[in-house]
């Protein structure tokens, strides 16, 4: 059992010699007796706390019970502020005896768990809990796998609720209505201290990177640098900011490299959400620091944005819980999720007409409804998208989304200036927004840019290598290529994105295309067969309905196809 007083400098700093005394007092009144009563042995004590060492697992947690009952009767008429709070952690495990003193892991995991424990309260192991077979009159709280410094495996924990007055209840904030998310301060795990500098750096970009997300309440760093070098359970952390979600890591060095590991939890119930390393070169640390921010954030965003929409009650019709299941609907990107996706918002806009993202929302599902349903009336539908986008802006010019939303549709006719200043818009608004990356690289594509396209669509991917529309960023990625003329990787990149969605008509085009243009003639004419059992109706017009600002480049696609045996009309 590992024992110490929370807030212990404070009381010092404000009464020192009378802090010394009632701490003293507490150790000879309480702890000594009532370690010797449960049959265990003070092996040391600190200046606010007490190691010590039993023979059984229900000993030691019969005695930290006592020892909390008896602290709370002993503070109760004092205020809050001038309590001694204690905190306990318990484990079981071998020692090893170093004179006066003991060590060992069984001793290193109850230091760890002793932090994670409420005021007043108790915070054990998982191997205690499995060994208390009698009913102490407690209730135990799992708080799931814990991750703690310096031990290499996960340790599952429980927190101890005293009954009656027990352990003091911890202040807490009120949770956001936008998803609201903590960043603590990412630990160094190697043995350069350099690295301590690149964590601190790493984890203030992480911030002011997601205070710039329209859609997140970020707390600010001067809080959440405040858990730096203490072990704290999320939970803990999400009462105590008043956050939903909490993003951890840690960055580790090892010779010319360095891994740095990242994972977003929900704060509610422990739950791991996200979890993603990455390993970098170490050449320049400035352009790693922001190439690995660009990745966390946008995995972040993309992440929360989901287990938004999932967790969100089906039958709660507010506007928030209509537009988090929309997104999350129009993530899916098919058929059936955008009709959802295009319902919900329909039903959004009905409750609040001056909501932007409902707006934005409508316009984006009908948008890719249109290209994946290759809609007879694909012009007509557009021009309502576009119209649907444009209004969003209008209600909300500072919002990444409905910029996306404008220039994505813009691109689709062909109209690549103004869909270019929009989708640069949104990456003013947030410069990690990796799905406007994407739609830049597609619409630079369809404006000729082909190296532009490759540079935005590979920051696209980079950033968010999970996004289920990656197959739209391969699509381009095949185009770009093909128009510089290196038709073995876009060739890689058409396959890629057939690979991915066979029902993307584009990713076949190109794959057929670069086949012709690499002199494979026969494997064209297969995957032109294939193509037509996919799209029965499938011919040329299916490319004349596609933008492409070069005539030349449309028709050296159109020759390509056709070479290849792809009919001039529909069947």
């Amino acid at each position: 059992m590992l024992a110490d007083i929370a807030g212990y400098s404070a009381l010092m700093e404000r009464d020192e010699s009378g802090t010394f005394a009632r701490v003293r007092s507490f150790r000879e009144d309480i702890v000594y007796p009532q370690v010797a009563e449960f049959g265990g042995r003070v092996i040391k004590t600190t200046g606010d706390g007490f190691l010590a060492e039993f023979s059984s697992a229900t000993a030691a947690l019969r005695c930290g019970i006592a020892i909390q009952r008896a602290n709370f009767s002993r503070e109760a008429t004092k205020n809050d502020a001038e309590r001694l709070h204690l905190r306990i952690g318990v484990n079981i495990g071998d020692i090893i005896s170093d004179g006066g003193d003991v060590s060992g892991d069984g001793v290193n995991i109850a230091a760890r768990l002793e932090p994670l424990a409420p005021r007043g309260g108790i915070c054990l192991s998982a191997a205690i809990r499995d060994q208390i077979r009698e009913d102490l009159g407690v209730i135990f709280e799992d708080i799931g796998e814990q991750h703690l410094k310096n031990i290499a495996r996960p340790i599952r924990a429980y927190c101890v609720h005293l009954d009656g007055q027990s352990a003091l209840p911890e202040a807490t904030l009120p949770i956001p209505d936008k998803p609201s998310i903590a960043v603590l301060p990412f630990q160094n795990m190697s043995s350069d201290p350099e690295q301590e500098h690149f964590a601190d750096g790493l984890s203030e970009d992480i911030i002011t990177a997601l205070s710039r997300i329209h859609s997140l309440f970020v707390i600010a760093r001067n809080s959440t640098f405040t858990y730096k070098g203490r072990s704290v359970s999320v939970r803990q952390v999400g009462r105590e900011l008043g956050t939903r979600y909490v993003l951890e890591g840690s960055v580790r060095k090892s010779g010319n490299r360095i891994r740095v590991t990242s994972q977003l939890v929900d704060a509610e119930n422990g739950r791991h959400i996200w979890a993603e390393k990455y390993d970098r070169p170490l050449d320049d640390i400035f352009e790693i620091q922001d190439d690995v921010t660009r990745a966390v954030v946008a995995s972040v965003q993309h992440e929360v944005d989901l287990f938004e929409g999932d967790v969100v009650s089906r039958d709660r019709l507010d506007v928030w819980s209509l537009l988090k299941r929309a997104l999350r609907s129009i993530y899916k990107l098919d058929v059936i999720s955008l009709e959802d996706a295009a319902r919900l918002a329909k039903q959004a806009i009905e409750l609040d007409p001056k909501s932007a993202l409902a707006h934005a929302y409508l316009s984006f599902a009908l948008h890719n409804l249109a290209l994946i349903r290759r809609s007879p009336s694909i012009d007509e539908e557009q021009r309502r998208a576009q119209d649907l986008a444009s209004k969003a802006i209008a209600l909300d010019e500072r919002n990444e989304f409905c910029h996306m939303a404008f220039g994505t549709v813009c691109g689709w006719f062909g109209e690549t200036d103004q869909a270019i200043a929009a989708l640069r818009r949104a990456l003013e608004l947030n410069p990690n927004y990796s799905l406007a990356w994407g739609i830049l690289g597609s619409v630079l594509a369809i404006a000729g840019d082909a190296k532009g396209s490759i540079e935005a669509c590979e920051i696209s991917i980079r950033s968010n290598p999970r996004d289920p529309s990656n197959f739209f960023r391969f699509t381009s990625l095949a185009e770009a290529n093909y128009m510089l003329g290196q038709f073995e990787a876009a060739l890689e990149w058409a396959q890629k994105s057939v690979e991915r969605r066979k029902d993307w008509f584009r990713g076949h085009h190109w794959a057929i295309a670069s086949l012709v243009r690499l002199g494979r003639i026969a494997q064209a004419q297969a995957a032109v067969r294939m193509y037509l059992t996919q799209f029965p109706q499938g011919s040329l017009v299916d490319v004349e309905q596609f933008p492409q600002k070069s005539a030349t480049n449309r028709a050296d696609l159109l020759e390509a196809l056709k070479l290849a045996g792809m009919p001039d009309r529909p069947r």
